[in-house]
């Protein structure tokens, strides 16, 4: 599924030992998404590679993290890997949609290739649709985390620290059954079944997810960002964290470029 960059004559590293592998969930809004454009963009990861499947649709596109003419017609694809080695981090982005019915191809080769790189954990940052919450999810902040068993054994007691709360379940059968609780996370695509597929693994994972609505969902990315910036601390924080974000060359055709002057 990895496929590294031919770079200098030769193929970058596939092993990620000990590397903390982020990636989005393609759910509501992009936010997950836009959100890993933000991680890119500013601590200046490189590419070493892209993920060949035929679980997502097909996609190719100028670079999206252009600082330059030279390197604005460098061309990307639907699923890329990027890597900064100094914090041992690894990002996927996947820019296109799934295929239907491939969701779970797509996330068993996944989680064969987390266990084959030695990935420590795996970090997915996604969405559900807001106007779906239950009464509970309504309180306080629109921010939740999910932890796997594994995972949950080395940082739960960092989670209560930061005060995070937890992505409630919800009832089975409302007004029928609310004895009997779910795990429910609509809009947010293959974030469920990941996390399941984790669980019965033993893989090291979390989720972390917004609740949103469709739109200008740019708010949404940098708030989750942020979030995601209290527990790794990968930039420096401070009182506007949203403004040390360095937001890449391609949102500026994020709604179009607008309407031609000479129409006017």
């Amino acid at each position: 599924m990895f496929v590294p960059c031919e770079r200098g004559g030769s193929s970058a590293s596939s092993d990620f030992k000990g590397f903390t592998l982020l990636m989005p969930a393609v759910s509501v809004g992009n936010v997950g998404q836009l959100a890993i454009d933000l991680v890119i963009s500013t601590l200046g990861m490189t590419k070493v590679g892209y993920f060949y499947t035929d679980c997502l649709v097909p996609m190719v596109g100028n670079n999206p993290y252009a600082t330059a003419e030279e390197n604005s017609v460098e061309l990307s694809i639907n699923a890329e890997v990027y890597s900064l080695p100094s914090k041992k981090l690894v990002v996927l982005q996947i820019r296109s949609p799934f295929i239907k019915n491939k969701y779970r191809p797509f996330c068993q080769t996944l989680l064969s290739w987390v266990k084959s790189s030695k990935c420590a954990r795996v970090l997915v940052l996604s969405s559900s649709h807001a106007y779906q919450r239950d009464d509970e999810q309504l309180l306080g902040t629109p921010l939740r985390y999910l932890l796997t068993p594994d995972l949950e054994k080395a940082v739960g007691g960092l989670m209560q620290q930061l005060n995070w709360k937890e992505m409630e379940k919800v009832a089975a059968y409302p007004g029928i059954n609310d004895t009997e609780k779910v795990l429910h996370i609509p809009g947010g695509g293959i974030t469920k079944l990941l996390f399941t597929e984790s669980c019965s693994k033993g893989i090291q994972m979390a989720v972390l997810l917004k609740f949103c609505s469709e739109g200008d969902n740019i708010p949404d990315a940098f708030a989750l960002v942020n979030y995601l910036n209290e527990w790794l601390q990968l930039i420096k924080s401070e009182v506007n964290t949203s403004s040390q974000w360095k937001i890449p060359s391609s949102w500026r055709l994020l709604f179009g470029s607008g309407l031609p002057p000479a129409l006017f």
